[in-house]
């Protein structure tokens, strides 16, 4: 029986390092991840949970000669637009502004004037587009 697909968010932290390792690598091997992985565990505990998050929906394979390649079902953008629409909804009351808010205040002091340029024409974009 094919599992349930969790949200990116409910995956184990061994789970997102593979996933993360396998979008890094575009496809992979349990043997191509297992290289990319901190503290590594077993080939055998790789390939398992690399099984599982195929039948989480996460991943696909394809057989090439006697081994498994994997890729991910979705592109690293749908993924990021996903986890960030699930916390901006949980964790600020569906209010983009106050996320935004947020973000601002912890990076700011970290932005370049040329990525503060960008966020202001990207917010410009967004003022010309809206409803």
């Amino acid at each position: 029986m094919k599992a349930q697909k969790k949200s990116h968010t409910q995956l184990a932290r061994r789970e997102r390092q593979i996933m993360e390792a396998i979008y890094n690598l575009k496809e992979a091997s349990v043997s191509d991840v297992l290289k990319q992985l901190p503290d590594p565990p077993s080939y055998s505990a790789v390939r398992a949970m690399m099984r599982l998050l195929e039948e989480k929906g996460h991943l696909k394979h394809r057989q090439v000669g006697t081994k498994y390649v994997y890729r991910p079902t979705e592109s690293k953008e749908q993924v990021r637009k996903s986890v960030l629409k699930h916390v901006v909804s949980s964790l600020f009351d569906n209010s983009t502004e106050n996320a935004f808010e947020a973000l601002l205040d912890i990076s700011s002091s970290n932005l370049s004037k040329n990525e503060l340029k960008n966020i202001a024409s990207m917010v410009d974009s967004a003022k010309a587009n809206a409803k």
